[in-house]
């Protein structure tokens, strides 16, 4: 068994570990001591040439999203910008839209195919000097007041901080929406450039975000009871088109989708602490959200930036104790990670209680918001950058 020593170890090669360790080593004095532990067998990538339909996983990134990943030069080719959101509630009166101009921004955010990101990420990993190192799932194995010890199969791993970045480790916090949500893409008659769509439905949210591969295809989210979605996912593809379009309806023409359908099971799941020692939580190792408003992935990036910027100086004398930035780290992150955790759980709740008085409230508030500018401001704002303390 071989053992390694390095500053930081960053356990999972996702967007948000990747986007950390690319930080990091731009302030690390030597960023071959920063770890970044990849499984061996990397999702596979599809060329951002390809058609939607060869790989439909597409990310919302907002604003601060994007200023961040440009900043690392690890912005995607090809993007979709969203200057307008429209959200809306199916059967009931009151919708507002947000726009760009409400903030002097370029847009609000863009959607990017997961291949081109993770592609990119990869280009700009493999030339920062950070040592990559494939291999089974790594693990924490202990810690104690000199360090971590990580195992990745054979090999050993010793480390000042542990970063634990991706899989479903939080546990603290539960919630099961008793919604699956059905993953496809659809081509519309009458494409909207540049407008992002939130519908509310008595089943759950209905997204349609603008494609950044094909100018007419939208990117679906429909969220739904379990067997609702199953039987979505089943029909062919006349019948989940003409489905598709009811329950839009038709702002954006007749919607039809050819693309294949992929069903996954929503549950909120968060960590109280994000710290424990040495050894910290970030991104879907914190937190995994309901999808409705795309806030998971920028919060979790938001997580990766707030800690890059607490170790900068740190990385200069890492035989020093972190102890006490880390829990800056932990406290800085809090009213973010709740602000953000408790409207992504609020929403889709409050949406589809069946309740005409919840929903006749609902339908108020959001005409409320549209008329008055000043009372949709704080949403706005929280979805163009988040929280950042």
């Amino acid at each position: 068994m071989t053992a390694s020593a390095f500053d930081i170890a960053i356990l999972g090669a996702g967007p948000v570990g990747r986007v950390l360790a690319l930080m990091l080593a731009r302030v690390a004095p030597d960023p071959a001591r920063i770890a970044l532990l990849a499984g061996s067998t990397p999702t596979p990538v599809t060329p951002a040439a390809a058609v939607p339909a060869a790989d439909p996983r597409v990310l919302a990134m907002n604003h601060g999203s994007r200023v961040l990943l440009e900043s690392l030069q690890a912005w995607p080719d090809r993007s979709a910008d969203i200057r307008n959101i429209h959200v809306s509630q199916r059967g009931r009166l009151g919708r507002t839209v947000i726009q760009n101009t409400d903030f002097n921004v370029p847009q609000l955010g863009s959607v990017v195919a997961y291949s081109g990101l993770h592609a990119k990420l990869d280009e700009r990993v493999a030339a920062s000097g950070v040592t990559v190192l494939s291999g089974p799932a790594a693990q924490v194995e202990r810690q104690d007041a000199d360090g971590v010890r990580i195992i990745q199969g054979d090999n050993t791993l010793l480390c000042q901080v542990a970063v634990q970045s991706d899989g479903a480790g939080a546990t603290d916090v539960r919630r099961d929406y008793g919604q699956h949500a059905v993953l496809t893409t659809a081509h519309a008659t009458l494409p909207r450039r540049g407008w992002a769509w939130e519908r509310f439905t008595s089943e759950g949210p209905l997204a349609l975000l603008p494609h950044p591969q094909t100018p007419d295809a939208y990117s679906v989210v429909w969220c739904s009871a379990p067997e609702r979605a199953a039987e979505l996912a089943a029909m062919d593809n006349a019948a989940f088109s003409t489905a598709l379009t009811q329950a839009f309806g038709d702002r954006l023409g007749r919607l039809s989708s050819q693309a294949p359908r992929h069903v996954f099971p929503l549950a909120l799941a968060a960590r109280r602490a994000q710290v424990q020692g040495r050894v910290v939580a970030i991104g879907n190792a914190a937190q995994t959200l309901h999808p409705v408003a795309g806030q998971g992935l920028n919060l979790g990036l938001r997580d990766a930036a707030r800690l890059a910027q607490t170790l900068a100086g740190w990385l200069t004398r890492p035989e020093a104790s972190p102890s006490l930035l880390l829990a800056e780290f932990a406290q800085a992150r809090h009213v973010d990670r709740a602000i953000t955790a408790g409207l992504t759980d609020l929403m889709p709740r409050v949406f589809a209680t069946g309740l005409a008085p919840v929903e006749h409230a609902c339908g108020l508030a959001l005409l409320g918001m549209d008329l008055a500018s000043p009372l949709r401001a704080p949403l706005a704002q929280h979805l163009l950058q988040g929280f950042r303390a």
